[in-house]
């Protein structure tokens, strides 16, 4: 069944991000209303929104897959933390068991609240809320806690949350791919939505009127215990790489420019790891992101005892700090 997940997924990339004109003519009809469905959803859906005392910053992207969204709210929530806010995160919880509107507890498991919702509250100590409605998520959150600003991670087509910023990012590397709405393409809306963001952010180089993102992270961390040691050191040597993100690319290459040596493992976005997964047919080293880590830590120690995770920071320019906190001023001194 995962084999024949990936092979769907692998197509679908293709005929996004390669030149398969035949593929992409036949889908297109179905692009075509995708996109003026889209535009309709947005147009009702934000006529009912509902307002909140605190402003409400919005973290999504126009494309499927990801594109660098989560390290970008945890660099939020540090900045703005910094600059006297406090900060809180709703979260659709993507890939999580719980139903309903809960607090994403540190030790509970991805398998219950969520991957993404699970390393921020974990990476930033702030409250973080999962929902599938934002707007019962931000209620939860603001009459449970003093926060007084709320990010949401994701959310950028939850046109009923009212939104005060809207902050868009983008992969610098795929762009929106052949332009094409779902199903032919990878946008869930067309690229003129983005004159409508307050912000877009390019995890790469940006083009003009965008702001550079760069993630970096030179440290590996284990699994089992707090060893900890540079990415350097697998320099040359063969390892297993086992990602279940949207992106795989990312990860990987940032990998093979330390030098590493890739047998490459991909699972879908979200995949609810096994211990099996991990089980291979050599003793080499293990590597993974941190979002994946999340899911594995309790796996049997004998699984794991070779296993390391990449802890990622996102890096952007100070002016888009200053001009964000900025912007959160004014709506308040508007307010």
């Amino acid at each position: 069944m995962r084999a024949a997940k990936q092979h769907v997924s692998a197509w679908f990339e293709s005929v996004w991000y390669e030149n398969r004109p035949m593929a992409r003519t036949i889908l297109s009809p179905l692009s075509y209303l995708f996109c003026y469905l889209a535009k309709q959803r947005r147009t009702k859906l934000s006529l009912e929104q509902q307002p909140f005392s605190v402003p409400i910053i919005v973290v999504g992207n126009i494309t499927v897959g990801g594109t660098g969204k989560t390290p970008l709210v945890i660099w939020l929530v540090e900045q703005l933390r910094a600059a006297g806010y406090r900060p809180g995160v709703v979260s659709r919880g993507f890939g999580g068991k719980q139903v309903g509107v809960k607090f994403v507890h540190v030790k509970k498991t991805a398998s219950e609240v969520g991957d993404e919702p699970l390393l921020i509250a974990q990476r930033t100590a702030v409250p973080v809320v999962i929902g599938r409605d934002r707007n019962a998520a931000i209620v939860h959150l603001l009459t449970r806690t003093n926060c007084n600003l709320v990010i949401s991670d994701d959310g950028l087509q939850h046109y009923r949350m009212k939104r005060d910023l809207e902050i868009a990012v983008i992969d610098g590397a795929r762009r929106f791919g052949n332009g094409y709405c779902l199903p032919a393409g990878p946008l869930r809306e067309k690229p003129e939505r983005l004159q409508d963001c307050d912000f877009v952010v390019t995890n790469g180089i940006a083009e003009q009127g965008e702001y550079s993102m760069h993630i970096r992270g030179e440290n590996l961390q284990s699994l089992v215990g707090e060893e900890q040691c540079a990415l350097s050191l697998f320099q040359g040597q063969s390892v297993n790489a086992v990602t279940g993100i949207g992106n795989p690319a990312r990860f990987f290459s940032h990998l093979k420019s330390a030098g590493l040596n890739l047998i490459e493992h991909v699972f879908p976005d979200h995949h609810a790891f096994t211990a099996e997964d991990l089980k291979f047919r050599d003793d080499l080293p293990i590597l993974m992101t941190e979002k994946d880590a999340v899911k594995c830590r309790n796996f049997p120690a004998e699984t794991i005892k070779n296993a390391w995770y990449l802890p990622i920071a996102a890096e952007l320019e100070a002016v888009f700090a200053e001009r964000l906190v900025q912007r959160l001023k004014e709506l308040t001194h508007r307010g």
